[in-house]
């Protein structure tokens, strides 16, 4: 995925006496160098200082990842007090510690097969063993230290991607919008005929997911199976107590109140666990029975309906906890925490909310009651027309949505009137999120599109899922 040169890269060594860099891409060679300024990929490039004698290089500087990068050039490198303090000749800068230069140097800090770390921290030199930068005449970054006969060179494209600060989590994923009733009466909905195949199709489904926190892929095939190789083709399944891939039908010794033909509220899944899983999947094998309506509310506009209009009852919904476990036989997982969970800095929101399984106030006896009548507020606006929409399963339908924040539930069914059989599996955020960032960065090296919006071609622009954009759209 790195971009070659056709013609070699030459680097001279700083400071005498002259040396022999190991490894096979690296021989000695002579003064002259091609100046050019048409980048890397096209010409030989001149790491510039004052020494006499060049270092010849085949290929653009490793990354510490294997994502391609456009060449773009740095204008300065100025070492003061343990900092490189790198600028570009649009204004941009990016001020790098010497210590992290050296874990990010490919041959220093980066092995290169893995592009991982290899420096564990009590073996790193003092920032002092950074005694020189210097920019190519093609714009690498090029660092002498003090421990080492050879420079190491870093990727302007690479740092550039750090400056512009689309290194973190967020990068290459869409922003996560908040949606009402108001917004679409069903969810967004992408037809399945080609979905294994197409990985524009793969992508604008996964881009739904993440941007809305639920869609729905239609004609998918209802072989019992289908749902695991679409699942896998994300990511590792996340298996629980359930079983990897577990079945919803009624059951007349349920050991779940979702195997059963109860109308189910508005809920989450496992709120026992520490860490309940990201996203739920929901295929529909056969469907005969009259009832059974799906029901979804997006639990971060109900977050944001008791912040701003009952801030009191937002109070106790995130403050006071309440001790969750799972009641079967064999299995015994519990844990603490308040409905509206925001968890540490920086971690995501969790909303614990499924009555079958929340067993105990852990909280004082005097906050009980306000407990109570905030968490029936919490319920009355998840099940308020406003904030949920209704549809019915059909056959092929395969319904995700993310299980930490989308409130899903049930209409009651009458089981003696047919069929009722779903499959379902969990998936961790984490494996999605993953899956769309690798996809996207490959939509971006590719099309060159702004990688703080997803290709709107297929979601950017659609103001509302029943718009109808390309691939989703809702199908009647």
């Amino acid at each position: 995925s790195q971009k070659h040169f056709p013609f070699p890269l030459r680097l001279p060594v700083f400071a005498a006496p002259m040396f022999l860099i190991s490894g096979p891409a690296l021989v000695l060679a002579g003064r002259s160098a091609v100046q050019c300024s048409s980048g890397p990929s096209r010409e030989n490039v001149m790491l510039s200082n004052s020494a006499s004698t060049d270092v010849l290089f085949n290929e653009v500087p490793l990354t510490p990842d294997f994502y391609p990068y456009d060449w773009n050039p740095i204008t300065a490198a100025d070492l003061r007090d343990g900092f490189v303090h790198v600028a570009w000749g649009d204004g941009s800068s990016l001020a790098c510690y010497a210590l992290w230069l050296a874990e990010c140097s490919p041959g220093f800090g980066i092995e290169p097969s893995s592009r991982e770390g290899v420096i564990e921290p009590s073996d790193l030199p003092d920032a002092t063993d950074l005694i020189k930068s210097t920019v190519s005449d093609h714009g690498a970054l090029v660092l002498w230290w003090a421990s080492r006969s050879e420079p190491t060179v870093i990727h302007p494209g690479w740092l550039r991607h750090v400056a512009d600060n689309r290194f973190r989590p967020g990068s290459y994923i869409p922003q996560r919008q908040r949606w009402t009733a108001a917004d679409f009466a069903e969810p967004p909905t992408i037809d399945a005929a080609h979905i294994l195949e197409d990985d524009e199709l793969f992508r604008s489904w996964l881009t739904a997911l993440a941007r809305f926190g639920l869609a729905r892929l239609r004609n998918a095939p209802t072989t019992e199976d289908f749902l695991e190789t679409l699942i896998q083709r994300v990511g590792p399944i996340r298996g629980s107590n359930f079983g990897k891939i577990f079945d919803v039908r009624s059951n007349p010794n349920p050991n779940s109140t979702a195997y059963t033909t109860f109308n189910l509220g508005q809920h989450t899944d496992l709120p026992t666990r520490e860490t309940p899983p990201g996203f739920q999947f929901l295929h529909c094998i056969r469907n005969e029975v009259d009832g059974g309506w799906s029901r979804m509310t997006d639990g971060l506009a109900v977050t944001e309906e008791l912040r701003t209009n009952y801030p009191d009852d937002f109070a106790a919904l995130t403050t006071l906890n309440w001790v969750f476990f799972n009641r079967q036989r064999t299995e015994d997982h519990r844990w603490e925490g308040p409905l509206i969970d925001f968890g540490g800095p920086g971690q995501p929101l969790t909303l614990r909310a499924f009555y079958p399984v929340r067993g105990f106030p852990a909280m004082d006896s005097a906050d009980v009651p306000r407990a109570y009548a905030a968490m029936k507020r919490f319920s009355a606006i998840a099940h308020d027309p406003r904030f949920q929409i209704r549809f019915p399963f059909e056959a092929g339908d395969i319904v995700g949505f993310d299980n930490r924040v989308g409130l899903h539930g049930r209409d009651a069914f009458e089981a003696g009137g047919g069929v009722r059989h779903l499959r379902g599996c969990y998936l961790d955020h984490d494996e999605l999120y993953s899956r769309l960032r690798v996809m996207n960065h490959r939509v971006e090296a590719v099309n060159h599109f702004v990688p703080s919006s997803v290709d709107g071609k297929h979601v950017d622009h659609v103001t509302s899922p029943q718009a109808d954009v390309e691939r989703i759209r809702p199908l009647r």
